[in-house]
């Protein structure tokens, strides 16, 4: 079936800097959208940030002006990189992405059929 592979969380002092990657195991076809979403203690998960493979970005008002979403389209493979980051930034970050080709990165999380199992942020001093 294949899978996504998150990797990059880590403890970080709040106003640090985190980069998360995605990347593809036993998947050999490309993405046409890429996101990363976030389940925050409390919350339900949460879109953080997505993009197409024609580099169309869209990104939670939170983030918009501190997180950056990239997506390399040889590799299949997204980033995350996250400055400024806040004690409400901790949570687990999840990778998703889906075959079909959107023009908008809005899409909500049905339309996602892959979903990596998540790693850890925290923010704290």
């Amino acid at each position: 079936q294949g899978q996504l592979v998150e990797s990059g969380g880590d403890l970080v002092q709040p106003g640090g800097s985190l980069t998360l990657s995605c990347q593809p195991s036993g998947i050999s076809f490309s993405f046409g959208v890429m996101g990363w979403y976030r389940r925050t203690p409390g919350n339900q998960r949460e879109l953080v940030a997505s993009i197409t493979s024609g580099g169309t970005t869209n990104l939670a008002d939170s983030v918009e002006d501190r997180f950056t979403i990239s997506m390399d389209n040889r590799k299949n493979t997204a980033s995350l990189q996250m400055n400024s980051l806040k004690p409400e930034d901790t949570g687990v970050y999840y990778c998703a992405a889906t075959r079909r080709r959107y023009t908008s990165a809005r899409l909500s999380q049905s339309a996602y059929e892959y979903w990596g199992q998540g790693t850890q942020v925290t923010v704290s001093s």
